[in-house]
């Protein structure tokens, strides 16, 4: 059976559209980057952390995942209110950025972590845009503050590599990590 330490209804809902059976177990950890610490080690490393604090059974596996975006060296959680999440947008707009995603698969004997990229290119904004957006309330619990699937689709010119790793989980790389560990 696999686990999914996440309480994020998008990384549930991404498992279940590719058909994966899954439970969700959320895990909290704090997610603190320590100083200097790439924006990829980070995520594997909280994607591991959360994996690990999930509650588990011999015989499951857990996945932990973790989500940033990043745009000139800064790396962008979860706004902590709405003015950084504008703060974040206006960082964002008319520019391409990359989202990180580290995953971690933990069984009784096997520890796998691995990062997805993808290169996401935003639209110029306006201020009006980008005030609409903020009070729509949308932004509030997503990295980068904006939902690709969501109102904010509009917003992307473009994208390189996984679309599902925007919205919180790269499938295809969670599933073939999957398929390996049941060879």
């Amino acid at each position: 059976m696999l686990i999914l330490a996440s309480a994020s209804p998008r990384r549930s809902e991404l498992l279940a559209a590719a058909g994966i059976d899954h439970v969700v177990r959320p895990a909290s950890v704090p997610e603190i980057r320590n100083p200097d610490e790439p924006a990829e080690n980070f995520v594997r490393r909280l994607a591991e952390a959360k994996a690990r604090a999930a509650t588990r059974v011999p015989g499951e596996i857990v996945l932990g995942a973790d989500t940033v975006v990043c745009i000139d060296r800064e790396v962008l959680g979860k706004p902590r209110d709405s003015d950084d999440a504008a703060r974040m947008l206006r960082l964002l707009s008319g520019r391409p950025h990359l989202v990180h995603t580290g995953i971690c698969l933990l069984t009784d004997r096997t520890v796998i972590v691995d990062l997805a990229t993808t290169r996401v290119s935003f639209a110029r904004l306006t201020e009006e845009e980008i005030s609409q957006y903020t009070q729509s309330g949308e932004p509030a619990d997503k990295a980068g503050a904006y939902a690709i699937q969501g109102l904010a689709s509009k917003f992307v010119s473009g994208i390189e590599g996984s679309y599902g790793n925007v919205v919180g989980l790269p499938v295809a790389l969670v599933y073939r990590h999957l398929k390996a560990l049941s060879a």
